[in-house]
C-alpha cells in the first residue's frame, strides 16, 4: 500500500456506542476510513467477503460468534486482512487465543485515539501492536513448560543471524524493512522469520516478540 492510499477499516463490536465512538475516531484521521460495522463475528465474516477491509478492529466477547473464532476464519479465508483485537478484557487465555487465531495486535478499549490510529497503520504494514497488559499476560502464560524452556537454554537454537532478525522484529519491522536493513532479499528475510517462529515454538510475530523479551533473546 502506498503512503497516499487510505486504510480501509471495519469495526466489529456488539455495542452500538462503542462502534459509534470508534467510527468518530476514524473520521478525524485522513488516512483512515470506516468501510463497515458489524455487531458480531458472524456478521463480520459475511461483511468481510463483500468489503475486503485492510484492517478490522475486533471485539472478542460477542454473541452469535465471538471475535476469536471470527478472527480465525477471516485470517484463513483472507490472509491479507489484518485483525486487531480491541476489547475491555485482558484475561491471559483470551490474549493467547486471539493471537493464535491470527490477530496482529491486542489493545484495550481505553487506548487513546492516536495510539489506536498508529496501531491500525502498523497492522496494515504488517507490524504488531500489543497493549502492555497483553504483553504481561503472555509473559505470565509463557510457562509453556518451564522445564522445556530451561532445557532450551537462552538461545532456542537460534543462529546469530536469526537473533539479529529477531531483534529487528522486536523493533516492529516487517520483512521488507528487515531485508533492506540486512541487505538481503525479501525471501531470505521471510525464511529467517519462519525459522525463528518454528524454533521458538510460536505461531506469530507477536508471540515471538513477547518470548524474546521474556527470555532476553535480544539486546
Amino acid at each position: 500500500m502506498s503512503e497516499t492510499e487510505v486504510i480501509r477499516v471495519m469495526v466489529v463490536d456488539d455495542h452500538g456506542m462503542v462502534r459509534k465512538g470508534l467510527s468518530t475516531i476514524l473520521r478525524v484521521k485522513p488516512d483512515l476510513t470506516l468501510v463497515g460495522e458489524a455487531g458480531n463475528g458472524q456478521e463480520a465474516v459475511s461483511m468481510c467477503e463483500r468489503l475486503q477491509p485492510d484492517v478490522i478492529l475486533m471485539d472478542l466477547v460477542m454473541p452469535e460468534m465471538g471475535g476469536v473464532e471470527a478472527t480465525r476464519i477471516i485470517r484463513e479465508r483472507w490472509p491479507t486482512v489484518q485483525v486487531i483485537a480491541l476489547t475491555s478484557f485482558h484475561e491471559k487465555e483470551l490474549v493467547r487465543e486471539a493471537l493464535q487465531a491470527g490477530a496482529i495486535g491486542y489493545l484495550l478499549k481505553n487506548v487513546t485515539a492516536d495510539d489506536l490510529a498508529d496501531a491500525i497503520r502498523n497492522a496494515c504494514a504488517g507490524r504488531s501492536t500489543l497493549a502492555p497488559e497483553a504483553i504481561q499476560s503472555l509473559i505470565q502464560l509463557d510457562n509453556l513448560s518451564t522445564a522445556h524452556a530451561e532445557a532450551e537454554a537462552q538461545t532456542y537454537g537460534l543462529t546469530a543471524r536469526e537473533r539479529e532478525v529477531l531483534a529487528l522484529m522486536v523493533q516492529g519491522l516487517n520483512n521488507g524493512t528487515i531485508a533492506e536493513r540486512l541487505v538481503v532479499s525479501r525471501s531470505t528475510a521471510k525464511a529467517h522469520v519462519s525459522n525463528i517462529l518454528s524454533k521458538l515454538g510460536v505461531s506469530n510475530r507477536a508471540e515471538a516478540i513477547v518470548l524474546a523479551l521474556h527470555h532476553n533473546l535480544v539486546k
